[in-house]
């Protein structure tokens, strides 16, 4: 999963305190529920379509849905202007990603590509370290420490280069997942170094245009021989709609409404929402060592993120 651009601030409108302190705790529990049944969404279309069909209808469907929304607000000739750096972002940010989780679920439950998703940040933190020379601070790098063993016991469970069922080694999916994260962890500094101050709008809706068009070729080669059927349409329908276009948006108003680390914390929520999702709908087996890893990377997310900080000590 990536955090990425929605409306202008100025599209938000004022609210009472009280309201406010309301309408953000509603969002948060909303994004993260919207957010978390995006896997679910996928796994359904990339059964029938398959991943690269699957991230491009996503990524078209998105376009389609934010570019009017681009051009209402006026804010075209900023795309035009930015439209390189823009375009190659959002291959990095929605390209890649989208099209290597839907390999996975391929392979992995839903609930486990959620985990892995979660560390986003580590690996967010990880770039602006060695990019932007944005070092972290000593619980921060326990933190990044953490969080990375977490992910090698889980993916250590699922070590497996052998093929299963449905023809892909579950390494080569949570490898997938992986690589994703790490794209996104590219693309968020790339986006701080190259997109700065650009309207979150035009950032959402480039990104899902340059998606789609480095994703099209590719598609149209892959492009299953038998139509996929009306659910798997509907799941790509919704997850384009709802878990991209909406989402980035509810997303930003939330940054607004209780700022970029409460609206961060919602990467924590996702896996709640995605392993429930899995199990009511799909049938998904929860492991106590998927969970208990789950609770390390989330751990360690955190305090590489700066939501925990370690106790210091005080001279005495």
């Amino acid at each position: 999963m990536k955090l990425e651009a929605g409306l202008p601030t100025a599209a938000i409108s004022p609210a009472t305190p009280a309201g406010a302190a309301r309408r953000w705790v509603v969002d948060f529990v909303l994004l993260g529920a919207i957010w978390g049944s995006s896997f679910l969404f996928m796994r359904l279309g990339a059964v029938e379509f398959g991943a690269l069909p699957t991230a491009a209808v996503r990524v078209g469907i998105a376009a389609a849905f934010l570019l009017p929304l681009l051009w209402l607000r006026g804010l075209g000739p900023q795309l035009g202007r930015n439209w390189k750096a823009i375009f190659a972002i959002g291959v990095l940010n929605s390209g890649i990603p989208f099209a290597c989780f839907a390999f996975a679920l391929l392979s992995i439950t839903t609930g486990l590509s959620a985990i892995l998703n979660a560390t986003v940040p580590l690996f967010g933190a990880l770039v602006a370290w060695f990019w932007l020379k944005d070092k972290p601070a000593g619980s921060r790098i326990l933190g990044l420490v953490i969080g990375f063993v977490g992910v090698a016991l889980l993916a250590w469970d699922k070590a497996s280069f052998k093929p299963d069922a449905s023809g892909i080694a579950p390494a080569w999916a949570v490898l997938a997942c992986l690589l994703a994260t790490l794209c996104y962890g590219i693309a968020a500094s790339a986006t701080k170094r190259y997109l700065s101050g650009l309207p979150a709008l035009v950032t959402a809706t480039g990104s899902q245009v340059g998606a789609t068009l480095a994703l099209a070729l590719p598609a149209a080669w892959f492009w299953p021989a038998h139509m996929p059927g009306l659910t798997a349409w509907l799941s790509l329908l919704v997850v384009g709609v709802l878990c991209t276009g909406i989402a980035y948006i509810l997303y930003f108003r939330l940054i607004e409404s209780a700022g970029p680390a409460r609206a961060l914390a919602v990467t924590f929520l996702v896996p709640v929402f995605a392993v429930f999702y899995g199990v009511l709908f799909l049938g998904e087996a929860v492991t106590g060592w998927m969970l208990l890893c789950g609770g390390v990377i989330v751990c360690g997310t955190a305090l590489s993120t700066g939501l925990l900080r370690l106790p210091t000590r005080t001279a005495g």
